[in-house]
């Protein structure tokens, strides 16, 4: 523990870099010396717009994000971009192709089939979502709308190591939990969004990456907050942003590029899952049921003895106390979870992993 602050597993609202924390306690009554919060500031002031601008540019830098594509800053989560992404570029007499592996694509399925026709691509539920679809599993087709992917789950545990070729269709990827982890080449993309609050910052802002020509796909008569092109015409400032949010993302941006950007991010965020991985498949006491080539480097979920959930109860309740919080699995399907997003240190990893042999010691 750093004072009383915990070793932060939460899969999100996740940990936030802890110099960012203070940058933002140390601007919290007097941001930008406007003698006022950022919470406080008109989201058409000088000050946020300055404020709004950095933030882009970071994301812009870190992220190699061309002129071709819009940044936005927009609100409503992933749960709103499962919506707006087939409002905005479904195409009439061309489906959606949909790579379902897991909880988060389902929900996307749900939205896509209330406005579009939905073809199913390739799914690993059969395997209950243990792995990701090999690549001579997905079944794409040249006259879709676009083609629809979550790049890491969550609750499962997967992540892409390689995208799928989508060719000239768009390629849509929801990456609320694993944007900003390592490099990706966002030029084979159409659109990427992610929800904050695991990597970026705080819940309240989620960041689209569109490319802009795809934006003129929605029709004129969708309403108006809910079209891209509202939102890329007003900069983010349809309507009123959420500007404490985006003020964090913009700081989060200046700590990536002090980390020594995604090239450093990446190493490190290898380095703290192969030691996790390491501990759980050194021992028959843990045991991870994701396939290796599929691990996520982002959420590292295991269990006790296949299943023993008293011993996993056992095992929350005493890593808490030990100073290591959120460990508990989703509630959808039991067992340990751990979230090692970029705010996660190497040395947070290592007390969790001295944790549990010091359990396995007492316990196995």
């Amino acid at each position: 523990m750093v004072g009383e602050r915990i070793v932060n597993f939460n899969a999100g609202p996740a940990a936030i870099p802890l110099s960012v924390l203070e940058k933002a306690r140390q601007e919290l009554l007097n941001a930008h010396g406007a003698g006022m919060s950022v919470m406080e500031m008109s989201h058409r002031s000088p000050e946020f717009k300055d404020i709004i601008e950095r933030a882009e540019a970071g994301v812009r830098k870190n992220f190699s994000v061309s002129d071709d594509y819009a940044v936005l800053f927009l609100q409503g989560g992933a749960s709103l971009q499962f919506a707006m992404v087939p409002m905005n570029l479904c195409q009439e007499g061309k489906p959606v192709d949909m790579i379902h592996t897991g909880a988060w694509t389902k929900k996307a399925i749900t939205e896509v089939k209330k406005v579009a026709e939905m073809r199913l691509a390739a799914s690993s539920e059969a395997d209950k979502f243990t792995r990701l679809p090999a690549k001579d599993e997905i079944q794409l087709s040249s006259d879709a709308s676009y083609v629809y992917c979550c790049s890491n789950n969550t609750i499962f545990g997967t992540q892409y190591r390689q995208f799928p070729d989508s060719g000239d269709v768009p390629l849509i990827a929801d990456m609320s939990s694993d944007i900003f982890s390592r490099k990706v080449d966002v030029s084979r993309f159409g659109l990427i969004f992610a929800g904050a609050q695991k990597n970026l910052g705080p819940a309240g802002v989620t960041l689209v990456i569109l490319r802009k020509d795809l934006a003129e796909r929605a029709s004129e008569t969708l309403p108006s907050i809910l079209q891209y092109r509202s939102h890329i015409k007003a900069g983010s400032l349809f309507n009123t942003a959420p500007t404490f949010a985006i003020y964090i993302v913009g700081l989060v941006m200046d700590w990536i590029a002090s980390e020594g950007g995604l090239d450093a991010l990446e190493k490190r965020n290898e380095e703290k899952a192969a030691l996790l991985y390491d501990a759980i498949d050194a021992t028959n006491f843990y045991n991870c049921p994701v396939a290796k080539a599929d691990r996520s480097r982002m959420n590292v979920v295991y269990r006790i003895q296949d299943g023993n959930e008293e011993l996993e109860k056992k095992f929350i309740a005493e890593s808490k106390a030990a100073g290591l919080g959120g460990l508990k699995g989703h509630r959808s399907v039991g067992g340990l979870r751990a979230s090692i997003y970029n705010a996660m240190t190497v040395e947070g990893i290592k007390q969790l992993v001295d944790f549990m042999k010091e359990f396995t010691r007492k316990n196995g």
